[in-house]
């Protein structure tokens, strides 16, 4: 599905990615971590088009991105929740909702999507007319991923949801990430510090360290690593 092909990104001067290579299939739950400035959140950025890429190619269901622009990508099916959340403080929970359904099959589905957010999220039912700001943050995730869900995206790209939340809020968080995962079929790209909990949930996973992949593989060989259980399993 997302093919990323020795990519490198700079900025100001600085290299924040060195030939950074991915590739992540439909269906898969793909998790990255690294320590922090790896350059996790500028892959997702460069995914998404916010960021331009200085070398090699991204390329989505065969669908060369070099020449889409951030804002047409969604239309493609890639949804970017980003971290720190970042909902529309003054505006409602619904009208933040409401700007992720903004491609015309979205709109043609909102009912239905709308139906389908609020069943994996009922904490913020009772609270759709409520300005998102005045929400806790877990539940603000929630809006977060909602809105990112409301564009019917065939890959949910997710930076650090577990951020700034409590243990038991982050866990909820994660069980509502398989559970989207599993039962809408929905392929999934995570970034996480909280490794661990990623690592259990994904298929396969990278670790990005100072801007390049220095360690892939399945759940079950990244669990094995040494280096990975020193640096992030505290093992």
């Amino acid at each position: 599905m997302l093919q990323i092909n020795n990519i490198a990104v700079s900025y100001g001067g600085l290299t924040a990615l060195t030939n950074v290579t991915m590739q992540i299939n439909s269906g898969q739950f793909v998790a990255i971590v690294g320590p922090n400035g790896a350059g996790k959140s500028t892959l997702f950025k460069a995914i998404s088009g916010t960021v331009p890429i200085t070398q090699g190619q991204i390329t989505f269901e065969g669908q060369d991105l070099s020449n889409v622009l951030a804002a047409d990508r969604a239309t493609l099916g890639i949804a970017h929740v980003p971290e720190g959340r970042q909902v529309f403080k003054n505006m409602s929970v619904l009208e933040n909702l409401e700007m992720g359904a903004h491609t015309l099959a979205a709109r043609r589905s909102w009912r239905k999507t709308l139906e389908l957010i609020y069943g994996l999220f009922p904490q913020i039912v009772t609270k759709q007319k409520q300005l998102a700001g005045t929400l806790s943050g877990g539940e603000q995730q929630m809006v977060a991923i909602g809105r990112g869900i409301a564009s019917l995206p065939r890959l949910l790209m997710l930076d650090e949801p577990s951020m700034g939340l409590s243990p038991a809020i982050a866990d909820q968080i994660f069980d509502l990430i398989e559970q989207i995962h599993k039962e809408q079929g929905l392929t999934v790209l995570l970034v996480e510090q909280r490794v661990a909990e990623a690592f259990e949930a994904c298929d396969y996973g990278y670790v990005l360290d100072s801007g390049r992949v220095t360690i892939q593989g399945d759940r079950t060989t990244l669990a094995r690593d040494g280096k990975v259980k020193k640096a992030y399993l505290g093992m």
